[in-house]
């Protein structure tokens, strides 16, 4: 009998974690199935739920459920705590167990591109959920020191003060997209610029030696600035296999190697 999982989201259909957990499964030689299930906008719990109930073993979340998968858990690892947000479910022991595996994910892509993390200077363009999901990984692997710039200063300086205590080993800044200046190791966006088609225009006064998209699949004016920069750069899919791999770990023992599938 094959273990299930599936990916809950609204909309779904273009979700490749099907794809990604079925590559891994016969990487690692372990039986499962794993599907895309359309939950209605005000049905997530009872989807979960439904789901559970048949015996499903793990479902990952997506776009727009992931603060209420967090409201639904007894159990959350560190890392779900600090984001607020959950990605990754799990029944144990009668509980639902929630993890955010979008930072690791995230750590694990860059360290795929042999770019050094340790010490280094982060630049994080946007100040939303994907930035507060990846803020205690990124410490967590070295990182010393953040800013995170987005185009309402008030946000950025509310991400921070929620964050600082979480990583005190760390120094995180706010700024303003106006005000952006200075050198950096890594720039990452965490905007849906790419995704929406709004242009992000960087200011001749940054400079910075490496450029990390969040997003995959669509042209991104950061990247084709970072390239006419002559700066090495990524879009976001490697980060989604990424964070596919943690869950796959989480559920299965097994840790695929990020590498055979980029």
């Amino acid at each position: 009998m094959s273990k299930q999982f599936a990916v809950i989201g609204n909309p779904i259909e273009h979700s490749r974690s099907p794809e990604l957990h079925h590559a891994f499964a016969k990487k690692t030689g372990i039986d499962l199935n794993y599907s895309r299930r359309l939950a209605p906008l005000d049905g997530f719990e009872s989807s979960v739920h439904e789901f559970f109930s048949q015996n499903g073993v793990g479902i990952n979340v997506t776009v727009p459920f992931k603060e209420q998968a967090f409201a639904m858990c007894t159990q959350l690892t560190e890392r779900a705590k600090i984001a607020k947000a959950v990605n990754t479910l799990w029944m144990e022991n009668g509980e639902l167990h929630g993890d955010n595996t979008d930072g690791q994910g995230l750590v694990d892509a860059i360290k795929a591109l042999d770019w050094d993390l340790k010490d280094a200077d982060l630049l994080i363009i946007g100040a939303g959920g994907a930035t507060r999901g990846v803020i205690y990984p990124l410490v967590k692997a070295g990182v010393k020191k953040i800013v995170i710039a987005n185009r309402t200063l008030a946000r950025a300086e509310q991400l921070v003060a929620d964050l600082a205590d979480s990583v005190p080993e760390a120094q995180l800044m706010a700024c303003s997209l106006t005000a952006l200046q200075g050198q950096f190791d890594l720039v990452i966006n965490a905007t849906s610029a790419s995704l929406s088609g709004d242009a992000l225009i960087l200011p001749e006064t940054l400079t910075f030696n490496h450029a990390y998209e969040m997003a995959y699949g669509k042209a991104s004016s950061f990247i084709e600035q970072a390239k006419a920069r002559q700066v090495p750069s990524s879009e976001g899919f490697g980060m989604l296999v990424g964070q596919a791999i943690e869950a796959f770990y989480i559920w299965n023992g097994v840790r695929p190697n990020l590498k055979d599938f980029l």
